[in-house]
């Protein structure tokens, strides 16, 4: 039962109620194919950007109070499917531009198209116009939640924060620190990047939804001393997040290897600067060693697996089952500009393509949990984002399950949950999106081909919490 005096009442509490199928993964688990909760006709209320209640549609609605706001057209009907909000673990906004560059492997994609593109974001006006873009696609692809590297510049991470905020989206994100092996404009200093990232903890870390990530880009471009500096951030803001890159390429490994000839591997650079912990995310880390295995199940870090942008610059391909075998998080990304697509469905399907190549194929049950609680449990956020349970917050985005002709047809011969939510993450893309709602409030609707414009209303978030059990149905979406 909701207890409400009128839903439409002036001054009442801010409440929707939505109504269609309805799937999630309610809490960490290694077996999500065995622990989703799937509604075929459920009912999820939200007040003041938290979900309130989740569950059957039928139930619900017997009570008298609850069956008056189907008489006064109080419920929105969705005919798609309900699932969390994706959340993308390692994204350069910066390199939307330059997606889809053509013909070089990492170290020389880098010097041609990236740092390039990232000198444009010393001009603040640009800045502000390409964050604003970049998550005007992040909503179009269903995207509530990322982590998000800016680049060197600080303006670049106001620009990016200021837009999030514009749509009360929870967002992570941090300035580039480089002082060496990249463009002169491009370098700060081990000094100058502790002040820089300093100050923009403190403007923008927990304001709101925002939280910020330390972010040295990767072991080459930042000296000891600025490693050692990214280390004291870390330590006198132990809930900020990290993020940066791991052995992304052999070439890359190589090149550590010389610079840092004294390290044990690439991740024990890392760790001598006390980089290795919970809420330290590593992008790639394609080509680790047993140690480094070893040594990230330990120190609760997790792995961003961004399988199109490996499988685009000829990285390697990422052993997910080994990094699960460990017990290390992982967490599905796009990492855009070395990527092909923003979307996360686009990104589930190589995924499956680079764990099919190793004779490990992955669970389409567990491919979406790795882009939404998964995500969320990787990050340490699972308590905010990535699932539907009730006191968590109202992000999440409506799939038309119609988005093709050839999805339509194929999922007319599924005959399992399991075989329909395949499809869907095979033949996906943005067109899959119909609505994304953040906090509650749609902020992408594709028929209206733009986002939903609205004033930020503030956090005024809720927080109680309950669990329903888990149900099957071989009926469908529909």
């Amino acid at each position: 039962m909701i207890k409400h005096s009128s839903p439409f009442a002036s001054g009442a509490v801010q409440r929707s109620v939505h109504r269609g199928s309805i799937l999630h993964f309610p809490k960490r688990t290694n077996a999500p194919e065995s622990h989703y909760q799937y509604f075929s006709d459920g009912v999820m209320v939200i007040e003041n950007g938290r979900i309130q209640h989740l569950g059957e549609a039928h139930a619900f609605f017997q009570h008298p109070d609850n069956q008056q706001l189907l008489n006064y057209g109080g419920v929105e009907m969705h005919k798609g499917l309900l699932i969390p909000g994706m959340i993308d673990s390692h994204v350069h906004f910066p390199q939307i531009e330059m997606i889809a560059s053509y013909g070089s492997q990492l170290l020389e994609w880098l010097n041609t198209y990236t740092f390039p593109t990232e000198t444009q974001f010393a001009n603040e006006a640009y800045a502000k116009a390409q964050a604003a873009f970049f998550l005007d696609q992040l909503m179009a692809h269903g995207t509530t939640t990322a982590s998000v590297f800016a680049t060197v510049h600080s303006q670049s991470v106001d620009a990016f924060f200021s837009a999030a905020e514009t749509l009360d989206a929870r967002m992570i994100c941090g300035k580039v620190m480089m002082d060496r092996f990249c463009p002169a404009e491009l370098q700060d200093t081990p000094e100058q990047s502790y002040r820089d990232s300093k100050a923009l903890i403190e403007r923008w870390h927990h304001r709101g939804r925002a939280m910020y990530a330390i972010t040295p880009r990767f072991a080459p471009t930042s000296t000891p001393e600025q490693l050692a500096k990214a280390g004291q951030l870390a330590n006198e803001h132990p809930d900020t997040f990290i993020q940066t890159h791991l052995s992304e390429n052999l070439g890359e490994v190589a090149w550590v290897r010389e610079l840092y000839p004294e390290s044990q591997d690439y991740l024990s650079v890392y760790q001598a600067h006390d980089l290795v912990r919970d809420r330290a995310l590593f992008g790639h880390a394609i080509h680790l060693d047993a140690r480094e295995y070893q040594a990230l199940a330990a120190s609760g870090a997790s792995i961003s697996f961004c399988p199109s942008s490996n499988l685009f610059l000829g990285s390697g391909l990422f052993d997910y089952q080994r990094a699960k075998t460990e017990g290390i998080p992982v967490a599905i990304a796009s990492d855009v500009g070395a990527g092909t697509s923003l979307s996360l469905f686009a990104n589930q399907a190589d995924a499956y393509k680079v764990c099919q190549l190793q004779n490990t194929p992955l669970n389409p049950f567990e491919s979406l949990y790795l882009c939404t609680q998964g995500a969320a449990a990787a990050m340490g956020i699972d308590h905010l984002v990535g699932n539907l349970n009730p006191g968590s917050e109202a992000d999440f985005i409506e799939l038309d399950l119609m988005a093709s002709p050839m999805l339509q047809q194929r999922l007319l011969r599924c005959k399992t949950l399991r075989e329909q939510l395949f499809a869907i993450i095979t033949l996906s893309d943005e067109r899959i999106i119909e609505r994304t709602y953040v906090c509650g409030k749609a902020v992408y609707h594709k028929h209206a081909n733009k986002k939903f414009e609205h004033k930020k209303q503030g956090s005024q978030l809720c927080g109680h919490n309950s669990m329903n059990g888990l149900r099957y149905s071989s009926n469908g979406f529909m």
